[in-house]
Order: C-alpha cells, then structure tokens, then sequence
C-alpha cells in the first residue's frame, strides 16, 4: 500500500495524517500547543523546539503506525503564515518565529516602507497594501531593532519552508508564501521584486521558488533518524495552512471560495486574473500560475474563548445552549470583534473590541450570540469586497468553528451565503497529502478528494433583519475609532508580568 504523510502546524495544535491514493485517511495524529504571546501585538514561536520537535514526533507517531506492507511515498508540510523564522548556516533559528498578521510589532516598518517606496507601487506590484500580515517590514524590523540577530542571519524562511530545510537542506520558498512575503514579490509577475527584495534583505539571500506541489528535495539520513521517515522520501513544498486547506476542500477554481473557521477566520477565493485590492490580500495561488484573493480576521474562536474564561469557564455546549436561546439581534447588542486589532478589511491594529447597547437584563449567553454576530458581520463586510474583485461560484466552509451549529447558521443568515461543507474534515494536513501525491504522480494534478456532505442554508425568516442590523453595525467602527485610538494610544497594554 502506497501512502503519504501530511502534517499541518498550526495556531493551537500540530496535525498529521496517513491517507492513501484514494483519499482515504488511514491515520492521523494531533499534538496541542500555544503561541508565545511575550509583549503586548507580539506573537513569537520557537521553530526548533516547537515546529520541528513537534514534527518529528507526529511522523515518528505515524510511520510506527504503518500497516503491514505499507510505505510513505511522499511527505509534505504546510503551517501558519506568513512567519519570519531567521537562521544562522547551521540552520539554529536566532529568534523565536514572528508570527502572521497578530503579530503587530512592526508599525513604524510599515509606515517606513510605504513612504519610502509608495502606496500605488506598492498595491501595483505586490498585489496589496502593507499591513501588519506582511513579511517584509518584520525583516526592517530585525535590522532595525535587533541588528545582532540580523547581522548573523544566513536564511529566512516560513514555518513550512524551516520544515522543509531541516528535512532536505533546501533553501526555497514557495510562489505562494512568497507572495505573502510583501513588498519582496512581485505578485503581478510570479517572481522576486529584486530591486525592493535587496533594499529590505540586504545581504540576506532569497530562497529557490517553487510551487507547493513541486518535488523539492528528499528526507536526508539525519532528519530520517529524527523523524522515522526513510531516507531518500521526496518532499514536496508545501505552502501556508489557510491555503493548504482550501486545496484540500475543492477550492481550485475561479469563483470557488473557502471560509475556514478556527481562532481567526481566513478566507479564499481563487481569481482569474489579478486584481490587486487595498482592503485584501492578492496572492500567488497553490496551483502553478494561478491567483487567489485573501482575507483574515484577528479574531474569532479566539473571542469565543475569551469570553468563556471570563465569563466563569463553564463547558462550551452550556454556553452554546444560552447564546442559542437568545433571538438574532442579542436582544440589542451590537459587537466589534476587534480584541487583537483587525486584519482585512480596516487594516487597523489600534482597533479594539466594542460593545453597544450592554445593559443589566444581558448575561453571557447574549455576548456570546452578539461575538458570533460581530464575527458574521466583519465576514459579510469581506464578502462585499470579494464580490467586487469577482463573483464567488460556490463558498466551501471549512474549520474546527463549524463544531458550533450557532456560528455557521448565523455566518450564513448574515451573508445569505450557502455554505458547503466537506465530508473530510481533518483539514491543511489532508491538503498536504493531497500535494504530496500530485506532486510525485502518484494521482493526476486535477484529482480532488473533497466530497460534500451537508448544506448550511440562509433562514429566510431572519435576511431582512439582519441586512438592517448589518447597516447600524458598519457605523459603529467608524463612528468609535477616533475614541478607540485615543484610548490605545494613552492606555497600552502592559506585559502580563507588570
């Protein structure tokens, strides 16, 4: 029996999975973990320590797992990004990984490089505005503020392509994460933009492109003896999870769009032609010489997290219950999901969670349904923008969030948008599988293993109220940020240890 391995590493947890050249899952392993949060819009984590042991455990897990007569004809990786990870030339990260877009340390990079090399330019040829998602200013901001690490790097890489190297030696990057590296690739052309990608990298080289399906390499003798997958295991490149996923989903042609649910929300949308968009991401796609558009929030699970612990942490389907028996409008309340900021489409990391209409007869269950609400909200406002880059054929709806019946039938009553939900739900991890066996021929490069097993219809009694509600709820960011502002400014969050 011929298998491959895929291992996602994500926000919360590592999975890895064994699945077959028909799709079907033979194992799969999870491994929990958290973020390092050390400063107030840092988010870090140790690549060797976490990525690699992690990855090293789950493929020693599985192969172990192998049954009689089977072999791993193929590995791929895909995790979290876009990340920084600096390296020295033994490969030893010198700092923890900056994380994706929650990581907003590097605001005065942003504001640097954009008056430096020019909004228009910089939409033009990346296919984007800079934003707190970027690579490329997190980089300025090592040079800037830690010249020692800078100065001692020989590499840089994302969470799937450290993997890579530890595995093969390779230094590449994909087309995909490239185009999220930004301003450093030029989007429009499939390749570095190597006048700004030396002005930000200075001596540091850049990576080998390729694309996520290609071959890049195979598993050398000592990340053989680490990981218990043989030596001599071609490797395919992988990409970032979020996009990862909706491969794995059937998001693969224009129109198909992909709302993963989780901590955050990403979205997906495979585009025909490019359309660079200041209110979202245009990237490179998975798939060679293809374009997606792409959205995330900085919050959602996360929220409904939050709120569980404050709120006396009791079980999640006792909470689900109360917020279920409160009417849609949370009986007027109104949320900005903004606890972390905000990703697309305001691009503004001084946002702050705001609740109107709070008042004595409101207890959790109205916050929670309120959360789940903002949540769809700031998802409709996304959709409208995709709408205008492009009409979405189909939405696939992906993610450990759809656990919660309450959030996906509310995700739906506001957008109006029917959402498919795949039978396969493991995630990035089957995706990567997926990749693994295009990328050495053991499936054909169109097979789709997604099937779809329900339908997450709009309640047509609720549309109408919430197309109203929606208008008052585009108010509220606008007509409290300035106040927002003020109070981020003169009130930071101090570190957890103060």
């Amino acid at each position: 029996m011929d298998l491959v391995l895929g291992i996602d590493l994500g926000t919360g947890s590592s999975k890895g999975v064994l699945v077959d050249g028909f799709g079907s899952v033979i194992a799969t392993e999870t491994i929990a973990h958290a973020i390092e949060l050390p400063r107030p819009g840092w988010a870090e984590v140790d690549a060797e320590r976490l990525w690699w042991r992690e990855v090293c455990e789950i493929s020693r897990k599985l192969t172990a797992r192998l049954p009689v007569g089977a072999g791993i004809k193929a590995m791929c990786v895909s995790g979290v990004g876009p990340c920084l990870v600096l390296c020295d030339a033994e490969l030893r990260p010198l700092r923890p990984a900056i994380l994706y877009g929650i990581d907003t340390r590097a605001t005065a990079e942003i504001e640097l490089l954009t008056e430096e090399l020019g909004a228009d330019a910089i939409l033009d040829q990346a296919g984007t505005v800079l934003s707190s998602q970027a690579v490329g200013p997190k980089l300025e901001w090592v040079y800037r503020h830690e010249p020692e690490v800078f100065a001692k790097a020989a590499g840089w890489y994302g969470s799937n392509s450290y993997i890579a190297a530890k595995l093969t030696g390779e230094y590449v990057m994909d087309h995909h994460t490239a185009s999220q590296c930004d301003p450093l690739y030029a989007t429009r052309d499939f390749d570095w933009n190597l006048e700004w990608a030396e002005r930000i990298c200075r001596d540091l080289p850049l990576p080998r492109l390729v694309w996520p399906t290609e071959v890049i390499g195979t598993v050398r003798p000592d990340a053989a003896d680490a990981t218990g997958v043989p030596t001599g295991t071609p490797v395919v490149a992988g990409t970032v999870d979020a996009y990862a996923e909706a491969f794995s989903a059937g998001v693969r042609h224009p129109g198909d769009l992909m709302l993963m649910y989780g901590s955050t929300m990403f979205l997906v949308q495979v585009i025909d032609e490019y359309r660079p968009d200041p209110t979202l991401w245009t990237t490179a796609g998975v798939e060679r010489g293809t374009l997606a558009l792409a959205a995330g929030t900085s919050t959602a699970g996360s929220l409904i997290a939050w709120l569980q612990t404050i709120t006396g942490d009791a079980p999640l389907d006792e909470l689900m219950a109360e917020a279920g028996a409160v009417p849609p409008g949370s009986e007027g309340l109104l949320m900005l999901p903004y606890l972390a900021g905000e990703r697309t489409p305001v691009f503004d990391p001084q946002a702050r969670g705001v609740v109107a209409g709070l008042t004595l007869r409101h207890g959790r269950g109205h916050l929670i349904h309120a959360a789940y609400e903002g949540i769809s909200f700031g998802i409709r406002q996304i959709l409208e923008r995709f709408d205008d880059a492009g009409s979405s054929t189909r939405t696939v709806a992906v993610g450990g969030g759809l656990r919660s019946p309450l959030w996906a039938q509310t995700l739906s009553d506001i957008t109006g948008r029917v959402q498919l939900v795949p039978e396969q739900a493991i995630g990035a991890s089957y995706g990567d599988a997926l990749l693994a066996a295009i990328g050495i021929g053991m499936v054909p490069g169109d097979t789709d293993w997604a099937r779809i097993e329900r339908e997450i219809v709009p309640n047509p009694a609720v549309v109408s109220f919430y197309d109203d509600l929606y208008g008052t709820w585009r108010e509220l960011y606008p007509s409290t940020r300035d106040v927002v502002h003020q109070l981020t400014e003169s009130h930071p969050v101090r570190d957890a240890q103060h």
